[in-house]
């Protein structure tokens, strides 16, 4: 029964958790795709991702009668998690690539903008800026192969969250913690 519950919970949070992020990137997209490079875009993102999980963790011990182990606590917000990240990872794919190809190219030459002039407000040197530049357009931060490494990488960072959310929600002194 509980194995029910939390493998439910996971999989309807992580839709949920999936359309909010793909709709914030859809609102930023559609308002102006420089806030695409803003780091309060990312810190709204990261927030709605919290505030979601957080929501998931308090419904699930609350249906579990108050009894979550940190395994199951971590197990529902893995599942949520990487749920979440694969539909946000296929929307901006799909984004990139299908629906609005010529954007990698805009918000690569806004990336660049962006290096030029952060580096010289912090003296970095003229080769080593032109070396970051040829590595970021050699590399394509926005092609299907990067979109997956990021969501790899996305998905390694929200486990690290996912264990200190599980310690916090778990149950304290329960017989199932392993």
């Amino acid at each position: 029964m509980i194995s029910q519950i939390i493998k439910r919970n996971g999989i309807n949070y992580g839709v949920v958790t999936g359309i909010v992020l793909s709709l914030i990137t859809a609102v930023i997209y559609a308002i102006d795709i420089k806030l695409f490079l803003s780091f309060w875009t990312t810190l709204l993102s990261l927030s709605a991702f919290i505030i979601i999980t957080v929501i998931l963790l308090m419904q699930t011990k609350k249906q579990v009668n108050n009894q979550l182990s940190f395994k199951e606590a971590f197990t529902a917000y893995f599942i949520c998690s990487l749920i979440g990240i694969a539909l946000l990872v296929g929307f901006k794919m799909l984004l990139f690539n299908v629906i609005d190809p010529s954007l990698k190219d805009t918000l690569l030459e806004l990336t660049v903008k962006y290096l030029k002039d952060t580096s010289n407000k912090y003296g970095v040197s003229a080769s080593t800026l032109n070396e970051m530049i040829t590595n970021l357009r050699k590399n394509d931060p926005f092609s299907i192969a990067e979109q997956l490494k990021g969501g790899f990488i996305n998905l390694f960072f929200a486990c690290i969250l996912g264990l200190i959310m599980a310690f916090i929600f778990k149950t304290k002194n329960t017989s199932q913690d392993n």
